[in-house]
């Protein structure tokens, strides 16, 4: 089978959406299949599996590669999917490379399969510049290549509360129905599509590791910690607003310090994470590391005790989670929806997403060595269930039910 992945994210830039489509194009060409990623591109490759697609010159949110203009985007897919003969069309995104990807699928009949990887109702509000005015820019554009035929069906949800939010789910629900089978990672975010009206197949398929990254994080490591060092902790993601930075680190900055923490990755609020440790003089505690290649991370991970998520409300399934499972350091998140699918054991969710909770939970980790010890060897005893080799053939099922559906019509 071809595989054709579309998507506006893909290395070399680093987040979770390009490392779970590298992890299910592994795994898949490990069973044999054939798989091409088309995507905007920062710069030219020479990988044959990686098509670039048009990018605007001037306009990068959040400092990505944007496609630009759709009607090129259309055309040139279209254009390779027959030279390629593609069989399944997988689209990973919900902006333009995305919508190319539907609209060439849909003109040569191709199945569609859509994965929803997160909240970009979230996501615009916190990140594009004035959101109100560009999520109506961005919503009307999208609307001109795929028609907004269905409203949400439960506008009074609360996550719904602002008009910004209703227009950017309205964006999501009509994705959604283009396609012929939905995957998603988490059932949480699955249940609220579902409850909002998507009605092709929804389908979870966790986000997995491929085996390159296994084989670079290596045997999970036991967590030991003494009494009298400091807790090592460790955020890790793109340093923005939904992201939540600077819960982190004023909760750090309150634990005293019995805590030392360090953040790797860089984004629209590195300048201000950088003055928020600055201005609470605790640089000394807290260092940032930057943007940083993502064998770098595995290899801090083997340098803490504890991986913190600072996320609420967004965040689907973050491949870095994972990642920290992978190598048997424990977990600590604020967002009881990301609890999902973590070991039993080998992790914590604050009382609440404020910041004095996360202190108060890292204070009591740092003086609990035995509980350290507790949860590193409840995560590395399940650190096998990240493998997305695990996941494949939920993956491929998918595939076959939207060839199915397709062929029905």
């Amino acid at each position: 089978m071809h595989i054709a992945m579309v998507t506006d994210y893909y290395l070399p830039t680093l987040g979770g959406v390009q490392t779970a489509i590298k992890a299910a194009k592994e795994s898949l060409e490990k069973l044999g299949h054939q798989v091409t990623i088309f995507c905007p591109l920062l710069k030219d490759n020479n990988n044959v599996g990686i098509v670039p697609l048009p990018i605007s010159k001037v306009f990068r949110p959040d400092g990505f590669p944007f496609t630009w203009p759709p009607k090129d985007a259309i055309a040139l897919l279209k254009a390779e999917f027959a030279a390629r003969n593609v069989d399944v069309v997988h689209v990973h995104s919900e902006i333009f490379a995305a919508l190319a990807g539907i609209r060439a699928a849909q003109d040569l009949g191709l199945p569609l399969v859509q994965s929803m990887h997160g909240r970009i109702d979230v996501y615009t509000a916190k990140v594009l510049p004035l959101p109100q005015l560009t999520t109506a820019l961005l919503a009307g554009l999208h609307r001109r290549h795929l028609p907004h035929t269905s409203t949400p069906a439960d506008p009074r949800s609360p996550y719904m509360s602002t008009a910004m939010a209703r227009r950017m789910w309205r964006l999501m629900v009509n994705q959604a129905n283009a396609a012929d089978a939905v995957t998603v990672p988490s059932q949480h975010f699955a249940n609220k599509l579902i409850h909002q009206g998507v009605l092709p197949p929804v389908t979870v398929v966790s986000n997995g590791l491929e085996d390159s990254v296994l084989d670079l994080v290596g045997a999970p490591q036991f967590r030991g910690k003494t009494e009298q060092e400091p807790l090592r902790v460790m955020w890790c993601g793109r340093v923005s607003p939904e992201k939540r930075p600077d819960v982190f680190i004023r909760a750090v900055a309150a634990a005293g310090e019995s805590v030392v923490a360090n953040i790797y990755g860089d984004g629209v609020a590195g300048k201000r994470a950088r003055r928020l440790i600055h201005r609470l003089g605790v640089g000394h505690r807290i260092t940032m590391h930057g943007g940083v290649p993502q064998q770098d991370v595995l290899e801090a991970m083997k340098q803490h005790h504890v991986f913190v998520s600072t996320s609420h409300d967004f965040d689907n399934q973050p491949m870095v989670i994972l990642e920290a499972v992978s190598s048997g350091l424990p977990v600590v998140v604020c967002d009881p929806d990301l609890a999902e699918g973590l070991p039993a054991g080998g992790f914590l969710v604050t009382d609440s997403p404020q910041p004095h909770q996360l202190t108060a939970t890292l204070v009591s980790l740092a003086a609990d060595s035995r509980q350290i010890a507790a949860m590193s060897k409840a995560v590395g005893s399940s650190s096998s269930r990240v493998a997305f080799g695990t996941h494949s053939a939920g993956l491929l099922d998918v595939y076959q039910q939207a060839t199915a559906a397709k062929s029905a019509l």
